[in-house]
């Protein structure tokens, strides 16, 4: 694929951002961040509109570490392109790095009105909540994501510690023990199930 990509590095600037893009992807993929970068920036040289290469870009600042100077990448990808659903979630982690919690929970919110049922964005609002400590808020989003995955041990385990916070604990036993059905080897489960039948 990185061959074949190279091949259009000489073509129109169109062409070259498109490739240039791609391998940056295709780097940051297998954790070669200077390559990734390297692309990036050609691929935005290239075509200053292009959301996918200012995304990328902001991925490699992202992974480097520097969450502010990624958030404006992400931000301009996104007035390029009001629908880069990748932007908008990246910014979203980006805003949960900075701690700037409220507006990575707008982030996510939006990416929920786009994207009804994805897991990774359902985790993410619920997630935000358990960090805003809004366990009731946190419980309903986990409720909707294991709509959507049902069989995911940790969402289980997670609603079981929440509503043993709670001191619910017939709905924590309730997930606990769904966790464990799924996955039986998961050690904290275990001893709050082994504390529960002592109980």
């Amino acid at each position: 694929a990185v061959e074949t990509l190279k091949t259009f590095e000489k073509k129109d600037s169109r062409v070259k951002s498109a490739a240039a893009t791609n391998l940056s992807f295709l780097y940051y993929l297998e954790n070669e961040l200077a390559q990734a970068a390297d692309y990036a920036d050609l691929a935005v040289n290239s075509d200053r509109y292009n959301p996918a290469a200012l995304t990328n870009k902001g991925n490699t600042v992202f992974a480097n570490g520097d969450y502010e100077k990624a958030a404006e990448f992400y931000k301009e990808a996104l007035r390029n392109d009001s629908s880069c659903t990748e932007a908008l979630y990246n910014l979203g982690l980006s805003y949960k790095k900075l701690n700037r919690i409220d507006e990575a929970l707008d982030c996510f919110l939006k990416l929920h009105a786009i994207l009804r049922n994805n897991a990774q964005v359902l985790h993410q609002i619920a997630n935000i909540y358990e960090v805003m400590e809004d366990p009731n808020q946190a419980i309903d989003w986990l409720m909707q994501l294991i709509s959507v995955v049902p069989t995911d041990p940790r969402v289980l385990s997670k609603l079981g510690k929440l509503y043993d916070n709670e001191g619910d604990k017939s709905q924590a036993f309730h997930y606990y023990y769904e966790s464990y059905r799924h996955f039986p080897s998961n050690i904290e489960v275990i001893e709050w199930l082994g504390a529960y039948y002592i109980d």
